[in-house]
């Protein structure tokens, strides 16, 4: 699974900020890694101009699962770390409901495939005189 980050103009994008966002992401997503080809975070500052206000950090999270058109989830909060935090719980939410519908999908077909021995139905011979 590979992470890109990226940061607007008002957020500084250190290598401490990726380090963390890499090894959050990591963590919480290494069980869907089979799935999920790559995430990308795009960190902002919605009202920096204003300088303050509450709510105005964003993170923006978007997988790409293999197969799968990408997802993508949006948080908003007072700091980095908590639109990180938010926004890595609602991915993880999302992809946990793509993933499970899927596996529903495939149970329900497989359910109703027909079983080798109906597949070559018994025909009735009925004798005209």
């Amino acid at each position: 699974m590979q992470i890109q980050m990226n940061t607007d103009g008002n957020i500084e994008g250190h290598e401490a900020l990726a380090t963390r966002v890499t090894t959050e992401v990591e963590s919480v997503l290494k069980r869907f890694s089979d799935h999920i080809t790559r995430v990308e975070v795009q960190l902002s500052d919605e009202n920096s101009a204003k300088k303050g206000g509450n709510d105005d950090m964003r993170c923006v999270m978007e997988a790409r699962l293999e197969g799968r058109q990408p997802v993508a989830v949006t948080h908003e909060a007072a700091t980095v770390n908590q639109a990180i935090d938010g926004a890595v719980g609602k991915l993880t939410r999302l992809i946990e409901s793509t993933l499970g519908r899927l596996r529903d999908q495939r149970h329900h077909r497989t359910e109703l495939t027909p079983l080798e021995s109906d597949e070559n139905p018994t025909t009735l011979r009925t004798e005209v005189p």
